[in-house]
């Protein structure tokens, strides 16, 4: 285990922290440790760009798109030119 010294702190950071680890019950040091465990934790993600756009738009609905009808097959593009 890694050991990290935190210089100039605060005073009265120190004794909001204090506090904050006399609130849940534990040791300034593990209280630190909790805070920091949280800030570098990776956010939960989508695996992929569908999963992102559906999570970040998908409460507002689709869109019903009129298609024009094809009367006639698409042909592929003369390359030859």
């Amino acid at each position: 285990m890694a050991t990290v010294t935190i210089r100039n702190l605060d005073d009265q950071l120190k004794h909001r922290l204090a506090l904050r680890a006399a609130q849940h019950g534990r040791s300034m040091e593990a209280e630190v440790r909790v805070i920091l465990a949280a800030a570098v934790e990776a956010p939960d993600r989508p695996d992929n760009l569908v999963e992102a756009l559906l999570e970040r738009f998908g409460s507002l609905g689709g869109v019903d798109l009129d298609l024009p009808v094809r009367h006639a097959p698409p042909r592929a593009p003369d390359l030859a030119s």
